[in-house]
C-alpha cells in the first residue's frame, strides 16, 4: 500500500472538497446504497471518514479500516473517539467474524491491490448472506487513455503498475497503482462468488457545475470512475 502519513492532513481536505471525491464519486456510491439506516457497514479503506461520517449520519452501524495510522488519526478528529476505527491492510485477513457486516463499502481502494483475490474472499467471508459489497475505482478505460496520451507503451487489456507523483501540503511522493481491465475486474469478483448486480459511471453532481467551472466540463464528459453493487450470496 501506499504510505497517506506523510500528507494525510492534506490528503483529507482535498478529499473532503474535492470535485473527484466530494462532488462524482462519494455522492454516487451513497446512491447505489440506498437506505442504511440500521445496517452494519464496514468502510473498508476509510481514509480520513468522510463515506463513514456519512454513513454514520444516515443511522448506519459503521466500523472503519485503513492501512494508514495518520489518516486514521484525521478520521478520529472528524468522528470522535468512539469512532470504531483499526489499522487493517487489505491484504491481510481481517479481524471480524464470519457474517459480521450487512455491507462493505470499499471506496477508490481495490486499484491499490495487484491481487485482488484474497482480499475479496475476505470481505465475501466477513458478509452475511445477502450482503452487499459496494466498490469504486478509478476507471480503467480513462487510466488507459491517459497513459496512451502521455505516450506510455501500454495494453488495455493488460493488469499493469503504473506510478503518478502526487504533491499535496509540501509533500511529493510517488503513489503506486495497478490498472485492470474491465473483464479482470468481473472475472475477479465471480471467482470470489459474488453476482454483479449494478454497474455505473458517475458522473458530478450539478452543484459542481459552478464550483468547479474549468473541471465539471471535463467530468460531466470523460468517465473518471467505475461503480460496482455485488451481491454476496
Amino acid at each position: 500500500m501506499n504510505d497517506y502519513d506523510g500528507f494525510a492532513e492534506a490528503y483529507a481536505a482535498e478529499n473532503e472538497s474535492g470535485i473527484d471525491n466530494a462532488y462524482c464519486e462519494r455522492p454516487a456510491l451513497l446512491a447505489l446504497a440506498g437506505d442504511v439506516s440500521g445496517r452494519r457497514i464496514l468502510d473498508a479503506g476509510c481514509g480520513s471518514g468522510p463515506l463513514f461520517a456519512a454513513l454514520r449520519d444516515q443511522g448506519a452501524d459503521v466500523t472503519g479500516i485503513d492501512a494508514s495510522a495518520g489518516l486514521l488519526d484525521q478520521a478520529r478528529r472528524r468522528l470522535g473517539n468512539d469512532a470504531d476505527l483499526r489499522v487493517v491492510d487489505l491484504r491481510d485477513p481481517l479481524p471480524f467474524p464470519d457474517g459480521a457486516f450487512d455491507d462493505v463499502m470499499a471506496s477508490l481502494v481495490l486499484h491499490y491491490l495487484e491481487d485482488w483475490g484474497p482480499t475479496l474472499a475476505e470481505l465475501w467471508r466477513v458478509l452475511t448472506t445477502g450482503g452487499r459489497l459496494i466498490v469504486s475505482v478509478d476507471h480503467p478505460f480513462a487510466i488507459h487513455s491517459i497513459h496512451r496520451r502521455d505516450g506510455r507503451r501500454t495494453d488495455y487489456f493488460e493488469t499493469y503498475n503504473w506510478t503518478e507523483e502526487w504533491t499535496l501540503g509540501g509533500h511529493s511522493v510517488p503513489m503506486s497503482f495497478w490498472n485492470r481491465p474491465l473483464h479482470a475486474m468481473t472475472d475477479a469478483f465471480t471467482a470470489a462468488g459474488f453476482r454483479i448486480t449494478t454497474l455505473s459511471e458517475p458522473r458530478p453532481v450539478p452543484a459542481a457545475r459552478e464550483l468547479f467551472p474549468d473541471e465539471y466540463p471535463f467530468l460531466a464528459t470523460s468517465p473518471s470512475f467505475l461503480l460496482f453493487v455485488l451481491g454476496a450470496e
